[in-house]
C-alpha cells in the first residue's frame, strides 16, 4: 500500500530541513565534514614557473663546486646535474637535456678552475645553460661530525645562449637551500649516510626543477 502524496511531501520537506540545518550548523562551528565534497575544494594553489622558457629547447645543466667540496665529494657535480635533469625532463615538455656524464667529462678535460656557459653552449650546441654554483655542500653536520644533516645551498642562473652565443642574456633566479633532516640530525652510519644523501639530492633537485614549470602546492 503506497503512502499518500501529502505524506511523502511532508517527509521530503522534513529531510530537506534537517540537511539545511546541518549545513548551517557545520559552517557556524567551523566543521565542513557534513558538507558535500563539491563545496570543499582542493585546498591547493598554482605556483607559476620562475623561468618558463626551457620548453622545446636543448638545455645543459651545469653544477660547479669548489675544490674543497670536490675533495670530499668528487662526483657531486655530475650527481646533482643528473638528478636535476631527471626532474626537469619529467615535467617540462619537449625539453632536450645534455647527459650530465658528457658535461662532467668535458669539464674535467678542460682542467680549468671554472667553465663558462658560452663554452658549454659551443661544446654541446645547446640553446640554454642552467648554471648552478654550490655555495655550501655538507652531508655531515659541521658542528657535530658524528651526526648527519645535509646542507645544500646554490645559486641558479640561466644563460640564453640562443640570444647571443658570445654574450648570452643572463637570468639570475632565487637561490635554492635544502636541509635534510629538517628537525634534527641522524647518528652517522654507512646506511644513514647513503639515505640522507639520496633524500637531500632528491629534495634539492626537485626545488631546482620546480623553477621551470607550473605546479600545485597545498595551502
Amino acid at each position: 500500500m503506497s503512502l499518500p502524496d501529502t505524506v511523502l511531501s511532508k517527509r521530503r520537506y522534513h529531510w530537506l530541513t534537517v540537511f539545511l540545518m546541518a549545513v548551517i550548523l557545520s559552517s557556524n562551528i567551523g566543521c565542513n565534514l557534513l558538507l558535500p565534497f563539491i563545496f570543499m575544494g582542493e585546498h591547493k594553489e598554482k605556483v607559476p614557473a620562475e623561468f618558463s622558457k626551457l620548453k622545446g629547447k636543448k638545455v645543459a645543466i651545469v653544477v660547479w663546486a669548489a675544490q674543497e667540496t670536490l675533495f670530499d665529494y668528487p662526483h657531486v657535480r655530475m650527481e646533482l646535474s643528473m638528478h636535476i635533469s631527471d626532474k626537469i625532463g619529467a615535467n617540462v615538455k619537449n625539453v632536450s637535456l645534455v647527459d650530465g656524464r658528457r658535461i662532467e667529462d668535458f669539464v674535467e678535460r678542460t682542467l680549468a678552475n671554472s667553465v663558462s656557459a658560452q663554452e658549454i653552449g659551443r661544446e654541446f650546441d645547446c640553446q640554454m645553460v642552467v648554471y648552478l654554483e654550490l655555495l655550501e655542500f655538507q652531508i655531515r653536520d659541521p658542528n657535530a661530525p658524528d651526526y648527519l644533516r645535509a646542507h645544500i645551498d646554490s645559486t641558479v642562473t640561466v644563460y640564453d645562449i640562443e640570444s647571443n652565443p658570445e654574450d648570452p642574456k643572463r637570468y639570475d633566479l632565487a637561490e635554492v637551500y635544502t636541509v635534510f633532516p629538517e628537525s634534527q640530525p641522524q647518528l652517522f652510519s654507512t646506511a644513514n649516510a647513503v639515505a640522507v644523501r639520496k633524500e637531500a639530492y632528491e629534495r634539492f633537485a626537485d626545488s631546482v626543477a620546480r623553477k621551470f614549470y607550473e605546479y600545485k602546492k597545498d595551502l
